[in-house]
């Protein structure tokens, strides 16, 4: 890059004339007066004297004033990743903004991407495929957005590669690499736009909620509402504080450098939610992937500042791109979903895709950086081999069988209700819901009719007729759950409607550990009681099973409480409660081994969607100081190096 604006010769010259005078077909492009155009070759060396530029010769050379603050505009650039070149217009100004202290400011765009006559990466033939022929000048590279045709219609493959996805996630990832999502703004106002369509969507979400499973109005809005507003407001008080280095402890030799942490986001990521709670499992995972990413980039005062093009963009792109996969059994909020958010986020950069389980399939074929599941532990295998296919790393919140031990000595109404809230909450689909209790034939004997009292005073005498009682989401999910019902004695309710898919509360007495329902997660209204002889016992049969997303125990005694999750392994735990530790933004919420992998809430999600980089960045100064670590070796220089290095174990401490 020998001089500032110049094209390499695979561009051709942008003074010469175009193919309509009978020039180089490449030099077809009209570049306003006082515009950049910045272009890089990799064949040109990489040493910073001839991959780089200060900006003031580029504003001389262009001859345009020096204005604190404001740069050239950058019209062109060639993006390179993964071994695809794309060329990259830019319909507006991309502006580099620099303050003179201490910050590089971010480089951001105010307008759509579009690919310069060149198909997206993906499987290198790919092109958007109109949906609507009467308007194909605005589906398909007409004015309007690259990722909105998408959404009217699926990108396809005119070639062998056939994924209808392809397209969309090379659009994605051309939009992320530009850095459009870098600006700290950029990312605050999708998460402010996020909060509007929570408040303005609100009745939207209830009725959608209501016709999918019948799920009152009060259980909606807490879940689906609430929760993601507390998610996002503590997201954007704190993202400031986030998203900077965390700078990190030396030994000897580093004291004059600097070692930190950056956080990097993954790039294109894809988040697929489940029927259950379809916007906050949706929305939650979305929040912290929007937010990820590091600080604008510091430099010292009083540097020369200077754009580097090595081999890579002009800056790191932060702040993920996202493909949002609402499941397609909540068809009404699917729906809402797919036709509000577009309204909200930037279509550049978010894109909802609605699809069954074949075109599921077909989506986790691409490549994504990231993968966010939600759901059963079966689909997540599935997704989970998906991804390894292109090494992208996954995090699955899956469920199992929650066990609540219950001890000989605690209120028994209290628990009564705690446990019937948690285990009869939207229907008893909820993967955190307490799936089986746990205790002694006597507790068993007192607990029954304070259930039934609990179950009465929730629902009324008859449930069906209660406005605060879900139904089941579908016919396949309904007959499933029916069918446990043959599992120990029925206690209380086992009433059963296939018409209005509901099924009422149900307490199992009696059941045994080889019963069908001890087989599977019920996700349904339905709590089974085992008889166990001891708290021993109830442990032990809990670790015979694979580990579950939480464990709950009752009792007024709390060195049981203590006892039993010092010695059990789980997801979370949740002490004389169900599942209201979910809804601390401090605590992080995942499983572990068959019931998850990885974690989120708060701070925790913006942490799964960044990427922590360690970086030393070293003084090029005091080189007699490395000498030590050079050839030729010596015991001398061995002694040095162990007292630079080594790091020695401390006494010992001891907990009280």
């Amino acid at each position: 890059m020998g001089q500032c604006g110049s094209l390499p010769s695979p561009w051709g010259d942008p003074t010469a004339a175009g193919p309509e005078a009978g020039g180089d077909p490449r030099n077809a492009r009209h570049v306003p007066p006082g515009t950049l155009e910045l272009f890089w070759d990799e064949s040109l060396p990489d040493s910073p004297e001839q991959q780089s530029f200060t900006l003031q010769k580029c504003h001389r050379q262009l001859g345009t004033p020096v204005t604190p603050g404001i740069q050239p505009v950058f019209r062109h650039f060639q993006l390179h990743h993964s071994g695809t070149s794309i060329p990259v217009f830019v319909p507006r100004a991309t502006t580099l903004s620099v303050q003179t202290s201490s910050s590089f400011q971010a480089l951001g765009m105010q307008q759509p991407l579009e690919l310069s006559g060149q198909q997206p990466p993906g499987c290198g033939k790919c092109i958007p495929v109109c949906s609507d022929p009467g308007n194909a000048a605005g589906c398909c590279g007409g004015s309007g957005s690259s990722i909105e045709s998408v959404r009217k219609g699926p990108v396809m493959c005119s070639t062998g590669c056939e994924n209808p996805f392809a397209g969309l996630v090379a659009l994605l990832r051309a939009a992320w690499l530009s850095g459009k999502t870098r600006p700290l703004e950029y990312r605050v106002a999708q998460l402010e736009a996020l909060g509007r369509f929570l408040e303005e969507k609100k009745q939207e979400i209830l009725e959608a909620s209501a016709l999918d499973m019948g799920k009152p109005s009060f259980e909606a809005y807490l879940t689906e509402i609430l929760l993601c507003k507390n998610e996002l407001n503590n997201t954007l008080n704190n993202l400031c504080h986030w998203m900077k280095d965390e700078h990190v402890s030396k030994n000897l030799m580093t004291q004059l450098d600097s070692a930190f942490i950056r956080k990097d986001p993954y790039g294109v990521v894809l988040i697929i939610g489940p029927w259950n709670y379809p916007v906050n499992l949706i929305l939650g995972p979305l929040i912290g992937a929007i937010a990820a990413g590091e600080d604008p980039c510091w430099v010292p005062q009083g540097l020369v500042v200077t754009v580097s093009l090595l081999s890579c963009p002009l800056h790191l792109p932060t702040g993920n791109c996202v493909v949002i996969k609402p499941s397609e059994k909540a068809k009404n909020t699917e729906r809402l979903l797919a036709e509000s958010l577009g309204c909200y986020l930037d279509s550049d950069c978010f894109a909802v895709v609605t699809a069954g389980v074949q075109e599921t399939s077909r989506l986790l074929e691409n490549k994504f950086d990231y993968i966010f599941f939600t759901g059963s532990p079966s689909v997540g295998r599935v997704v989970m081999a998906a991804a390894a296919q292109h090494l992208t790393p996954v995090t699955l919140e899956l469920g199992g069988k929650n066990p609540c031990y219950v001890s000989d000595t605690c209120d028994v109404r209290s628990v009564a209700r705690r446990v019937a809230w948690g285990r009869f909450f939207n229907a008893g689909q909820t993967c955190l819901a307490p799936d089986y209790v746990l205790c002694t034939l006597e507790m068993q004997e007192k607990l029954m009719p304070a259930l039934r009292e609990a179950i009465t005073e929730f629902y009324g005498s008859n449930p069906r007729e209660s406005p605060d009682f879900g139904r089941i989401v579908g016919q396949k999910e309904f007959q499933r759950i029916r069918a446990l019902l043959c599992s120990g004695r029925v206690a209380i309710g086992g009433q059963t409607d296939e018409k209005d898919l509901y099924i009422a509360p149900t307490v199992l007495a009696d059941v045994l550990p080889s019963d069908p329902i001890m087989q599977e997660e019920i996700f349904g209204p339905i709590l089974p009681i085992v008889v166990v002889a001891s708290m021993d016992e109830a442990i032990d049969f809990i670790n015979e099973r694979p580990r579950p997303l939480a464990v709950y125990a009752f009792s007024s005694d709390c060195k049981v409480v203590a006892q039993v999750l010092e010695r059990m392994s789980s997801g979370g735990f949740c002490g004389n409660d169900t599942l209201t530790h979910m809804t601390l933004t401090s605590l992080p919420f995942g499983g572990i081994g068959c019931s998850g992998l990885g974690k989120y809430h708060g701070k925790f999600t913006f942490d799964t969607f960044t990427h922590q980089r360690g970086c030393l960045h070293r003084n090029l100064g005091l080189e007699a100081l490395n000498t030590l670590r050079y050839p030729p070796y010596s015991q001398q220089k061995l002694g040095f190096l162990m007292a630079a290095f080594e790091i020695k174990r401390k006494g010992t401490c001891t907990l009280l």
